[in-house]
């Protein structure tokens, strides 16, 4: 789901989630997705959500904050999609040209991880011999 640059995300969260799975699992979000609304579909869902309270929040609603880290892998990965300029400005119109580059440049980057480990480095071989 793309949406527009100056609406926000937590708009989206609601109708995104409706296309998952939650029951049983855990919702990591930041302090922007702190809402009521967002909090009891969560819940109702039968998921449990990892979403600390905004700050100065009259009620602090507990969060597991070891698994609240693990957001860090999901900041690294959005740091290295906008290091690509085509994607951090949006040259593009159309949203399937967009989440076509995306895709592309989320394949080179787990390219770049694979390359690390030599089964990586075989499958990257491969390919480039069967694109000849």
């Amino acid at each position: 789901m793309i949406s527009e640059g100056q609406r926000n995300d937590i708009n989206y969260a609601i109708p995104l989630l409706d296309h998952i799975e939650i029951d049983g699992s855990k919702v990591l979000a930041d302090r922007g997705y702190d809402s009521n609304q967002l909090i009891d579909y969560i819940y109702d869902h039968g998921g449990e959500p990892t979403i600390p309270s905004r700050r100065g929040a009259k009620f602090e609603r507990r969060c597991d904050w070891w698994f609240y880290k693990e957001r860090h892998l999901v900041e690294n990965y959005f740091l290295k999609l906008k290091a690509f300029r085509r994607i951090a400005t949006r040259y593009d119109k159309l949203a399937f040209t967009y989440l076509g580059f995306l895709c592309i440049v989320s394949i080179l980057i787990w390219f770049d991880k694979l390359a690390f480990t030599y089964l990586g480095f075989l499958c990257i071989v491969s390919i480039l011999i069967w694109l000849k």
